[in-house]
């Protein structure tokens, strides 16, 4: 059975009026369908064989968690309609596949504020000291980790690096979860050559196939029940650009004399992280001020960056 009707099946009411006399005749219950799994599915350039029980359950247990994981996952399609316009030409310019997109959304959600646990800050889930190795300053006033460009391209940095001593994206993927230290230990260990066949952690075993996943149920929403109206998408931003390379006494009175709140210039600039800006070096930053119009929803261009997403 396919699920392109899903969404209809998942409001289709289940009679108990047959019951038997311990269960209450009144009840209902939504359907609860298991999505079709391929044969093999298309990823970073790859065509990946699901032939292979292990790797058919392991797609299968992450598709069906992502289609019933509503709310993240439509919070996830509406926010990439904001974000994908500004991460996808990095990706592209740095000759990373545009699937490494969906690695992000399984890190954060594309939540720009997403901070985990292991104090992993940012839609690319970057630790402090990753971060400064690849050029972004994090400190008690500025977190370069919250700055969507730059942290795209540090991830592709990142990436880039390691694919040049894996050979292959999956592996690639893995050691963005679980180190690239453990990949390789593990790779030469098990006398493999991909991470496809290693036996790891449970979270770094599911995680290629999450994104896997999560690229199926993004690019086809509407097959696994997600309706989306254009109107209802996150809108893409448009800014002006004033440089600063001196210090800022008090943020809020610039964002202020900039016409905007304190709360839309750090909203604009998440990776703003204090009230003022120190700046001894005389760095130069580049801080977004958004125009009146896109930040009312009754002006703002109405944009869709895949047209999967409302169809």
């Amino acid at each position: 059975m396919t699920i392109a009707a899903l969404c209809a099946a998942c409001v289709a009411v289940v009679s108990l009026s047959n019951a038997s006399p311990s269960v209450n005749s009144s009840a209902v219950y939504t359907s609860s369908i298991n999505p079709d799994i391929p044969d093999e599915v298309e990823f970073c350039g790859q065509t990946i064989s699901l032939d292979r029980a292990d790797m058919w359950e392991r797609y299968d247990r992450e598709l069906t968690s992502i289609i019933y994981t509503h709310g993240n996952t439509l919070l996830t399609i509406k926010r990439a309609n904001k974000f994908f316009p500004v991460m996808a030409p990095i990706l592209k310019q740095q000759g990373v596949p545009e699937d490494v997109l969906y690695l992000a959304c399984v890190e954060s959600y594309l939540n720009p504020r997403a901070y985990s646990g292991a104090k992993a800050a940012g839609i690319w889930q970057f630790i402090a000291d990753t971060a400064k190795q690849y050029g972004l300053e994090v400190n008690d006033e500025i977190d370069e980790r919250y700055h969507l460009e730059k942290a795209t391209a540090a991830a592709c940095k990142y990436l880039k690096k390691a694919y040049a001593k894996y050979g292959n994206w999956e592996s690639v993927m893995a050691a963005y979860n679980g180190g690239n230290g453990r990949i390789t230990r593990e790779l030469e260990a098990q006398i493999a050559n991909t991470s496809f066949d290693l036996h790891l952690t449970d979270e770094t075993s599911r995680y290629v196939f999450r994104i896997m996943a999560m690229k199926e149920v993004m690019e086809n929403p509407r097959a696994y029940g997600y309706k989306i109206k254009t109107d209802q998408l996150y809108q893409p931003q448009e800014y002006e650009t004033v440089e600063i390379s001196g210090s800022i006494s008090d943020w809020p009175t610039w964002a202020k004399n900039q016409g905007i709140t304190f709360a839309q210039l750090r909203e604009a600039n998440p990776w703003i992280r204090a009230k003022k800006l120190t700046n001894k070096s005389g760095k130069t930053y580049q801080v977004k001020v958004p125009t009146a119009k896109s930040l009312s929803r009754s002006q703002q261009k109405k944009v869709t960056y895949n047209p999967n997403w409302v169809k």
